[in-house]
């Protein structure tokens, strides 16, 4: 039992390596992919934003990321810094800015990234054409305060800047005509885009298989120990008559 023992605990230590072989080829191939699709994104042309998305309605998955264009007006009173966001391994504040377009709709414009409020800008004055890509809304986080929030939600920004508002909103991928003005940000991606899933599944069919032989292993001294107890002995009533 303890040479098999070795043995299964030999086994499993080598598909525990494997499982972990996969996962990193998992993340070395979703960042391929994930560098890929950032590049076709940005290649791809801007269609007008109410070709895929109107106000107050249903913001689906497959928007994110999308090149639209928009034009309208930037409202510098309802500018927003969005808090605890990082860019280039650094955590600072997102730039959030109401665009209200001719039809009267609010589109939430993230105009790019600051490393303190200070560093926050004005929007150009005036209409202006803006392209960039689409992003779902956020979850709703704690309000909107002392002109700062912790969440881009629609649902919260719509009791500050009125309506109709969008369900997304918009990360600019071209930068404002003013220099010197917020760092702007990588195309929006969907969760779980930074792994593949074909190698994210041969890494778990690994962990499984060393963990059937470890438990191969307990099951088999389970197994022994209640086969190697002293044979019941035989009460002298119960023995036959000579």
């Amino acid at each position: 039992m303890l040479l098999l023992l070795v043995v299964l605990l030999t086994a499993a230590a080598l598909c525990a390596r494997l499982g972990a072989w996969q996962l990193d080829r998992a993340q070395v191939h979703g960042a391929a992919t994930a560098e890929r699709h950032a590049a076709e994104l940005a290649a791809a042309p801007a269609v007008p934003i109410d070709d895929v998305l109107e106000p107050q309605t249903t913001f689906v998955g497959d928007l994110v990321g999308r090149k639209v264009a928009v034009s309208g007006s930037y409202d510098a009173t309802g500018q927003l810094l969005v808090t605890g966001r990082a860019h280039d391994g650094t955590t600072g504040l997102l730039v959030l800015t109401p665009l209200r377009t001719p039809d009267g709709a609010v589109l939430p414009v993230v105009r790019g990234w600051v490393a303190t409020p200070a560093d926050a800008d004005a929007p150009p004055a005036g209409s202006v054409d803006v392209t960039g890509y689409l992003q779902a809304s956020e979850q709703a986080g704690a309000g909107v305060r002392d002109g700062q929030t912790d969440a881009i939600s629609s649902a919260e920004l719509l009791n500050s800047w009125g309506g109709p508002i969008y369900t997304g909103y918009l990360v600019l991928s071209t930068p404002e005509p003013a220099p010197g003005g917020p760092a702007l940000l990588d195309p929006p991606t969907k969760p779980g885009t930074g792994l593949n899933i074909q190698n994210l599944a041969y890494a778990a069919q690994w962990w499984i298989f060393g963990g059937f032989a470890v438990l191969l292993w307990l099951r088999m001294v389970r197994d022994e120990a209640r086969g190697a107890g002293p044979e019941p002995e035989v009460a002298a009533e119960e023995q036959p008559a000579a």
